[in-house]
């Protein structure tokens, strides 16, 4: 049977507008194998699994286990893990690092609050936590127990960097759309990327350390929604703004279309410079067209794809 990520490169699925959605991420070290939901099936003790889930549940902050790249051999649970927390909204982001020996502190935290973007009960719960003012961080998703793809795209992919020597290199769980892979997001700007290669993360990670981004194959900023993802990325295509910070999504409308069939979602999308220009973005969603496995092993389906109907230059807003 065809790999999903195969597949979805013949057909040239377009990728913008696919990154999953998260104002902030927490990113607990976990070494060992992990299972398809590796929160609660990986050498992590499944109750803390469960009960991260479900603090985290409808709070804007997504978990994810990570681990440094190579080989997975299980040595029990290791003394001290890494910990990363990063917000992700344009002109207010932040990435926050610590070291733990228990984990379970992190139920501590007020996911709610960590959601919105206040470190500080972060910082609370995990002491000796600190601004991580270093390389930005890439993570790579390798877990082959939900999708093969990450396995056999993604591992080789880390293994490369980490050998090359790109410090900040970890493998991940789970980033969404396996028929991507290789997947990555980058921190500190949350911006996720499908189908790279080695030369384009060292390129991808080079700019992020200025400050910008680069939008080939990128799938969007994690901090808005599908249709922000989308609208963004059209208009940086539009501007060639490469500044990461100075686009910013301020709304997103649905636009009603009735009740005839076959009439895709729609909504307005409004896309704001940091100088004042504005724009208005229609995007719409449609099925992907001819029917593709969302992963491997999975059913042919049709796919969720944002499209980019009309953008739109407004009248920019006055200077304060």
């Amino acid at each position: 049977m065809s790999r999903c990520a195969t597949v979805s490169r013949v057909l040239d699925e377009p990728i913008a507008g696919t990154a999953v959605h998260a104002s902030t991420w927490l990113l607990l070290e976990q070494p060992g194998p992990w299972g398809p939901h590796a929160l609660t099936s990986s050498r992590l003790a499944p109750a803390l699994g469960r009960a991260l889930e479900d603090a985290a549940e409808g709070s804007g902050v997504r978990i994810a286990l990570i681990r440094r790249p190579g080989r997975h051999a299980d040595h029990g649970a290791p003394p001290v893990r890494q910990v990363y927390a990063a917000h992700t909204v344009p002109g207010r982001g932040w990435v926050r690092g610590a070291v733990t020996s228990a984990p379970e502190r992190l139920l501590d935290i007020d996911f709610a609050a960590l959601g919105r973007g206040d470190h500080g009960t972060f910082d609370a719960a995990l002491p000796d936590a600190a601004p991580h003012d270093g390389c930005p961080l890439a993570f790579v998703c390798t877990n082959g127990r939900r999708d093969r793809c990450c396995a056999l795209l993604g591992r080789p992919l880390a293994a490369e960097l980490a050998a090359s020597g790109v410090a900040g290199t970890w493998e991940v769980t789970h980033l969404g759309g396996h028929r991507f892979s290789p997947t990555l997001l980058v921190l500190p700007h949350g911006y996720a990327y499908g189908r790279v290669d080695a030369p384009a993360v060292k390129e991808i990670l080079h700019r992020a350390r200025e400050g910008r981004v680069v939008t080939e194959h990128c799938r969007g900023r994690s901090a808005w929604a599908r249709p922000g993802q989308a609208a963004e990325l059209a208009v940086r295509a539009r501007t060639r703004e490469t500044s990461a910070d100075a686009l910013d999504v301020t709304e997103v409308r649905s636009v009603p279309t009735g009740e005839q069939d076959g009439v895709p979602p729609l909504w307005e999308v409004t896309v704001a410079h940091a100088g004042g220009r504005r724009w208005r973005v229609v995007v719409a969603q449609n099925a992907a067209d001819p029917p593709r496995p969302e992963s491997c092993g999975a059913p042919l389906g049709s796919p969720a794809r944002m499209d980019v109907i009309r953008v739109e230059e407004g009248t920019a807003e006055p200077a304060p």
